[in-house]
């Protein structure tokens, strides 16, 4: 009998009731043994009736209990069967072996006993909800998945050790998950890049006009996918909209920047659009300067694209055109009157490159230096060894004893670097692509020059950003800064032919990527005595190099009608720059107009470079492998084999190929 029915008024405490008065007769017989007798009798009836309700008690009790099991096992099955949610019991071969009835009903049949779990529940996984004993991956605890049955969701709640699933219908629940998820709001910018560049030579009236056309293109955009737009001035939008209608927009690619650029194609500088959204965070100011923030990285990389911002996904549409060339140089001389300042208040300057410096470092470098030297400020130039790229140039360096001291070694200067140094790093703003990531970590004030479209890895916390992606070279950019940051500003005959030596490479010789003001910045070196003749022997090239070249033209292929995508036999190392020199050489070909070279490089690495005319932008191709770049120059290292690489690619470009097409 249980322990709490003992311990009632018939269980142990009562025997010792009846103990005493068995005592307390034996005293009183003691005394006067009739007395007793009587006493006696009358605890031998109390003990008796005691006794014979104890057994009525545990008589009525038993049937009792006999009487409510009888009454569960008869409910229980019925109950089991009525249950609002799904059980089901499977074997050891994952069939069904016993449902309840909510489950026939659910399914429309009368029996589910002998069927597969694969056979009913389609997306149920081989290997879930499996008991395996002493694995690690399939643990004795329950396994949860969402299955659609019939436009039905349902959970399942897997139990291995039981062979157990319970399913319980959350169709409610999915419809206002996606519909919350749906209508969570989405913040965007729309910033018409080059207004006053398209608009110039206009009057009031043709401007107006031309901004009006404009808007009219934008609002009937915004309509068409249920967008909020607000016009915040002559050319910027605010754009509220939901995420259901982000994805639609991220589903059509953005036309609109296609729409605007044709309709002002009639234009001398076409108008673009640059578009900023961002997508996640609950707190409506932290999701406006993420919607800023994906505006100024779409401006960053050139405009005439869109770039989104969804949680951890960052992502870009369009960007098929060159960045428009700014006329005006009014940014140049603040960035240049902002640098000054900077210097000034420096005990020295270091200036920094990117990983493998070219010619663009080297001589954007130098104009960096000779503007530190105006001002009496010491400076050095960063370079953590010499490469094929540069060689000739350095040897002319050499020849100019006060340059070449210089140039200092990456440790050197982080022993130089103090808290009142300025970090000015060209020709990147990328931290891990610098000569030395740790200058980048451990400088407090950093200056940023750089030509490339702007990646989502930046230099966030430098103090001043000189970033125009329609600038041919770095050296262009410092040719600009240096002829504003000084009033008299005198350059050296190697100094001038240095920067003019960046601005030739970057541009192949002027025929790619060229502005008006690259020719100005060049008009200016020669003016101050760059050599050009110098620079060709710089850029002689090695008649083995050459052959080697010739080698990997020779298995070139053309694929989609016009690109041209070499690959070199497996262990066959060949540099980075020649590399990047064949990628320009297919460039030249007839009907080529992209070209991805893929080899080995001495690094083990897998390199691939990626150039085109701008008709396709390769930018795009090599992000998609996890690379960067510009829109005609970009490149991209991988840890696989050169195929690999190659499938890679291919697969790459198909996608760009079905989703927009390759070419513009």
């Amino acid at each position: 009998m249980p322990k709490f029915l003992q311990k009632r008024w018939h269980g142990y405490h009562s025997v010792w009731a009846f103990m005493l008065l068995l005592l307390l007769v034996i005293f009183v017989t003691w005394y006067n043994w009739p007395l007793g007798i009587i006493s006696l009798c009358i605890v031998g009836v109390l003990s008796y009736l005691m006794l014979k309700t104890e057994m009525a008690f545990r008589k009525d009790l038993l049937e009792y209990i006999n009487g409510l099991s009888f009454r569960i096992k008869r409910v229980e099955g019925e109950a089991v069967s009525m249950l609002p949610f799904g059980i089901m019991l499977y074997s050891e071969d994952r069939t069904i072996e016993w449902s309840n009835r909510y489950v026939n009903v659910m399914f429309g049949r009368k029996s589910l006993i002998g069927s597969a779990l694969q056979d009913v529940f389609p997306q149920f996984p081989t290997s879930f909800g499996d008991k395996k004993e002493g694995s690690k991956d399939h643990p004795y605890k329950e396994h949860q998945m969402e299955v659609l049955i019939e436009d039905r969701y349902y959970q399942l709640t897997v139990i291995p050790d039981e062979r157990l699933i319970y399913l319980d219908e959350i169709s409610e629940l999915v419809v206002l998950r996606t519909r919350y998820a749906n209508e969570k709001l989405a913040l965007g910018l729309i910033n018409l890049d080059n207004l006053d560049e398209a608009s110039q030579g206009m009057d009031d009236q043709q401007r107006t006009a031309l901004i009006a056309k404009v808007a009219n293109e934008i609002t009937a955009w915004a309509k068409t996918y249920k967008v909020y737009l607000r016009r915040l001035s002559s050319d910027r939008y605010l754009m509220m909209l939901s995420y259901k209608s982000l994805q639609e927009l991220e589903k059509s690619r953005f036309v609109i920047l296609d729409e605007v650029r044709e309709m002002t194609a009639d234009l001398k500088v076409p108008m673009t659009l640059s578009v900023g959204l961002a997508f996640g965070p609950e707190d409506i100011s932290e999701l406006g300067e993420l919607a800023q923030t994906s505006l100024d990285m779409a401006l960053g990389r050139g405009g005439d694209q869109a770039a989104v911002k969804a949680e951890q996904r960052l992502s870009f549409y369009g960007g098929k055109s060159n960045a428009v060339e700014k006329r005006t140089r009014v940014r140049a001389r603040v960035i240049a009157h902002a640098l000054r300042d900077l210097m000034q208040e420096s005990d020295k300057v270091i200036i920094m490159g990117h990983k493998m410096p070219d010619m663009d470092v080297i001589g954007a470098s130098i104009g960096v230096l000779k503007a530190a030297q105006m001002y009496n400020v010491d400076a050095y130039i960063v370079l953590s060894g010499s490469n094929p790229s540069i060689e000739q140039m350095l040897i002319q360096v050499e020849k100019n004893e006060k340059l070449a001291e210089r140039f200092i070694s990456p440790e050197q200067a982080l022993q130089m670097l103090t808290e009142h140094s300025l970090l000015v790093v060209v020709d990147t703003h990328k931290a891990s692509m610098t000569m030395e990531p740790r200058l980048v970590h451990n400088a407090t004030r950093i200056v940023v020059v750089d030509h490339h479209r702007r990646s989502e890895e930046f230099i966030n916390d430098a103090v001043l950003f000189y970033m125009e992606p329609y600038a041919s070279s770095a050296c262009e950019l410092v040719t600009e800064l240096l002829q504003y940051i000084h009033d008299k500003v005198q350059l050296s005959p190697l100094e001038a032919t240095m920067l003019l030596a960046g601005i030739i490479v970057d541009t192949k010789h002027f025929a790619l990527h060229t502005g008006s003001r690259t020719f100005e910045a060049a008009g200016f070196l020669r003016r101050s005595g760059a050599d050009t003749v110098m620079i060709e022997r710089m850029l002689k090239e090695d008649l083995q190099e050459y052959l080697a070249k010739a080698e990997i033209i020779k298995k070139a292929k053309i694929v989609y009608g016009h690109i041209a995508i070499a690959v070199t036999e497996a262990g066959v190392v060949i540099p980075q720059l020649l590399i990047a020199q064949v990628a320009d050489t297919l460039l030249t070909m007839t009907d080529v107009v992209a070209s991805f070279v893929i080899s080995e490089r001495p690094d083990g690495v897998i390199g691939v470079s990626a150039r085109s005319l701008g008709r396709m932008n390769v930018q795009v191709v090599m992000e998609m492998l996890g690379g960067g770049g510009h829109l005609t120059n970009a490149a991209v290292q991988l840890k696989c084999s050169v195929n690999e690489a190659e499938t890679q690619l291919m697969k790459v470009l198909m996608q760009i190929e079905e989703k927009e097409g390759l070419f513009e």
